[in-house]
C-alpha cells in the first residue's frame, strides 16, 4: 500500500508539472509565414519531469532515435533544445571522449537541470549552452550533426533560427527534426504540436537546406534528416 501511494504522489507530482507547462505551450505565439502552421509555445522547464518519463521508451524508442542518425565517434553534435539532457548524454556515449555534444536550450532553468544531470551521471563532453529564441548561438561551422526532438515546432522565430543552426554547421552537416506525425490523427499529442513532412519541408528548405531522407522507424515521429544545399 505504501508503494502504491509514493507511485500515485509521483505520477501526481509529473501531471502537475505537465499541466504547468502546457499552460505555457497553449500560448502559441503566432502562425508560420510561409507555411501558415500554428506555433505551439515553449514547454515551460516545469514539465522537466514529462521529459524524463518512463514511458517516452516506448512511445519515442530513442535509443533507436539515435541509431539512425549514424553518430561515429569524435563527432561534434548539438542537441538544440536539450532540456533537462535526455538525448544528450545519450549522443555523448555515441560520440565518446573525444567527440563533443552542445547542449543548447532558452531557458536558464532547463539549462541548471542539465548540469545536474552531467554531474550527477559524471558526463564531461557535454556543453551547455543558453541560446536565444532567434539564434542557437553556436559557433560557425563547428557541428556535424544537430537534433531537434519535439522542438522545431516551438520555434517563434523559426527561420532565423534555420540560419544560425545553418551557419553552426559543417559544409556537410546535417539537421535532423524529429516531429510527431501530423499526418496521424491517432497519435495523442495536440495538433500544433506535430508536423507534416510537407510542413517541415517547406519551412526548412526556404533557408538553404534540402530534405534528403524521412526515416519511419519510430513509433509516433518522423525521423527528418535534412542537409545544407
Amino acid at each position: 500500500m505504501k508503494r502504491f501511494t509514493v507511485r500515485c504522489s509521483c505520477v501526481l507530482a509529473v501531471l502537475l508539472a505537465l499541466s504547468s507547462a502546457l499552460a505555457v505551450s497553449a500560448q502559441a505565439p503566432g502562425r508560420h509565414p510561409i507555411s501558415g502552421r500554428q506555433f505551439a509555445g515553449v514547454m515551460g522547464w516545469q514539465g522537466a519531469p514529462w521529459l524524463e518519463r518512463e514511458e517516452r521508451d516506448i512511445e519515442e524508442a530513442p535509443d533507436t532515435a539515435i541509431d539512425a542518425l549514424d553518430l561515429e565517434a569524435g563527432q561534434t553534435v548539438a542537441d538544440i533544445g536539450a532540456g533537462s539532457g535526455y538525448m544528450s548524454v545519450r549522443m555523448a556515449k555515441r560520440v565518446g571522449p573525444t567527440g563533443r555534444v552542445f547542449a543548447e536550450d532558452i531557458q536558464p532553468e532547463m539549462i541548471d537541470l542539465l548540469k545536474q544531470r552531467l554531474a550527477r551521471e559524471r558526463v564531461t563532453n557535454v556543453t551547455p549552452v543558453l541560446g536565444l529564441i532567434d539564434n542557437p548561438r553556436l559557433p560557425d561551422a563547428s557541428v556535424d550533426l544537430m537534433l531537434l526532438v519535439d522542438v522545431y515546432h516551438e520555434f517563434s522565430e523559426p527561420q532565423k533560427m534555420l540560419r544560425g543552426m545553418r551557419a553552426a554547421l559543417k559544409p556537410d552537416g546535417r539537421l535532423v527534426l524529429l516531429e510527431y506525425r501530423k499526418e496521424d490523427p491517432t497519435i495523442p499529442i495536440r495538433l500544433e504540436h506535430k508536423m507534416t513532412v510537407a510542413e517541415a519541408k517547406l519551412e526548412v528548405e526556404a533557408e538553404g537546406f534540402t530534405l534528403s531522407k524521412v526515416d519511419g522507424r519510430l513509433p509516433r515521429q518522423h525521423i527528418l534528416i535534412f542537409i545544407k544545399k
